[in-house]
């Protein structure tokens, strides 16, 4: 049950409604995505989201702005977030995303969820023992899906962090230069799971 009830724009405050104001501007003729007026219980919160969700999820930048959204669903579906999970399909679908495809998405977060828990739990548990055991897991989904390399390892990249596994994000990080991307792209993929995650944690605690 929801803990905080949306912000309606009859009911915002002078500062909410400038934020509203300016969401308005960024997503034209679109409604305001309903977790941005669960935010508005805390103004500020809504500012600082607002701010870095137009700079580093919204906006091309050093990856484009398809890029931005499909790790913002690979980020919303590694959190279990459903509001935001929704919200990304449906801007991914306008942009030619198949079903298929998004599903792809989903299927590359958790997959590299699973190598996740077992390359941390090696690294957390101070056993060479574990260290040196085979990995015994299968990833068909990193090279069966329909997505090119560089996406795939930006979605392995920020899920990795997320994660907090510490040789996957360094070896996904490696990898990602040899692929050419660039140490600003890869900050700014960060960047984008960052401002997410933060949106998501709200949300979820408010109940949504």
């Amino acid at each position: 049950m929801p803990r905080f009830a949306p912000v309606l724009e009859s009911a915002a405050s002078e500062k909410v409604a400038q934020t509203y104001g300016r969401l308005h501007d960024l997503f034209g003729d679109e409604p305001i995505p309903e977790p941005f007026l669960v935010y508005a219980n805390v103004p500020a919160f809504l500012q600082d989201f607002y701010m870095n969700f137009k700079k580093f999820v919204f906006s091309p930048g050093k990856l484009d702005a398809r890029t931005h959204a499909i790790l913002g669903l690979a980020v919303a579906g590694n959190a279990g977030s459903e509001p935001w999970v929704d919200w990304f399909s449906k801007r991914l679908k306008g942009d030619g995303l198949t079903d298929e495809q998004l599903a792809e998405v989903i299927a590359l977060a958790s997959t590299n969820s699973m190598y996740n828990t077992f390359f941390k739990f090696r690294d957390l548990s101070g056993s060479d023992v574990f260290g040196g055991m085979s990995v015994g897991l299968r990833a068909h989904t990193f090279t069966g899906t329909s997505f090119d390399e560089k996406t795939v390892e930006l979605i392995n990249l920020v899920i990795s962090d997320i994660n907090a596994c510490k040789p996957c994000t360094s070896g996904h990080v490696g990898k990602a230069r040899d692929l050419g991307l660039s140490d600003d792209a890869i900050l700014e993929a960060i960047q984008c799971a960052a401002v997410m995650q933060a949106g998501i944690q709200f949300l979820k605690a408010a109940g949504y």
